[in-house]
């Protein structure tokens, strides 16, 4: 537990932060990325090695055919799809009903050996959540890189092509936002309806939905706070906008994360300070082969950190976007 935190939520008359029943389970196949983003969180790109194995994907699979209150596969990196397992780990979820969220950075479907990832995800109904911090070159690429601004529209110029983000496809086309400062996002609803009047009108692009995320003080974006001599200044502005209309829908509190290595967490941020399931209390399950099915993680107490005030903060921040 973080003493800050757990007082804010007691000053608010809320107890200390429990899962409800877990209905997501969130899997980081690994770190390698093709791309190394500023505000990256997991530190990821083409120089890392860590990725998840065969046996720890076969394990993973085993546990989702255990725990029947899982109904969706979120699986994130990395790059997740650079996991030579990832088609596996998407196939066979998608054998077993469950529904399977790519968390996808868009220029991986234009690399080399990746020329069908786009088709064999609509092939198996995968949801994309794609990154895109704005709809202006120059602001996605003083994040995410030069170049990148022009394979992102073309990646989803081809998703648009296979069915993705158009009516009565079934086949789900996220965007993300992430601020590329030391702020948090704008309202929602009203840069949703920027994206799709910029996208739209400049290049024929349609989706379902914009979700915006606050950039968390971990990592490569804690180390840009640092070197700006802005991190006391963040994490201040994240602790005076605590809303605690957010705390329902925080995505901890119906998620499992599992690391690239079988970990456990609370959520992904946590795995990223290596912060274990449950704050790593005496008897709690520290990797998935130590559990028989995930439903048993529902009423856990949930581990918190100084970075849950940017989940917290404003609208909120969760995988699926704002919260308030």
């Amino acid at each position: 537990m973080h003493p800050e935190f757990d007082a804010t939520l007691a000053a608010h008359g809320v107890p200390r932060l429990r899962r409800g029943r877990v209905d997501t389970l969130q899997v980081n196949v690994g770190k390698r990325c093709n791309q190394a983003c500023h505000h990256c969180h997991v530190e990821a790109g083409p120089k890392r090695t860590e990725s998840m194995a065969a046996p720890v994907v076969t394990r993973v699979l085993e546990l989702l055919a255990a725990s029947p209150t899982i109904a969706t596969l979120d699986v994130t990196g990395g790059a997740p799809e650079l996991n030579p397992h990832f088609r596996r780990l998407v196939t066979e979820a998608h054998r077993l009903g469950r529904a399977v969220v790519d968390r996808c950075n868009l220029t991986i479907l234009l690399e080399r050996g990746q020329e069908d990832l786009a088709a064999f995800l609509a092939a198996h109904g995968v949801a994309v959540v794609a990154s895109l911090p704005c709809y202006t070159a120059d602001t996605v690429e003083r994040q995410r890189g030069q170049g990148v601004f022009a394979k992102s529209v073309r990646a989803l110029q081809d998703l648009n092509a296979l069915g993705y983000g158009r009516p009565g496809t079934g086949l789900r086309l996220d965007l993300v936002y992430n601020p590329v400062g030391a702020f948090l996002p704008p309202p929602q609803a009203e840069l949703e309806a920027r994206y799709h009047d910029e996208l739209g009108r400049a290049f024929g692009i349609t989706f379902d939905r914009l979700l915006t995320i606050t950039n968390m003080p971990i990592k490569r974006f804690a180390e840009m706070l640092a070197r700006e001599g802005a991190a006391e200044a963040y994490a201040s502005l994240l602790v005076n906008h605590f809303n605690p209309a957010t705390l329902g829908g925080l995505m901890c509190r119906a998620l499992v994360s599992v690391g690239w290595d079988g970990r456990l967490y609370d959520c992904d941020f946590n795995q990223m300070l290596d912060l274990p399931l449950a704050g790593g209390r005496a008897g709690m399950p520290r990797t998935i082969w130590e559990v028989r099915d995930l439903d048993a993680a529902g009423g856990l107490p949930i581990a918190t950190a100084r970075h849950c005030f940017g989940c917290t903060a404003g609208a909120g921040s969760s995988c699926g976007g704002a919260l308030a």
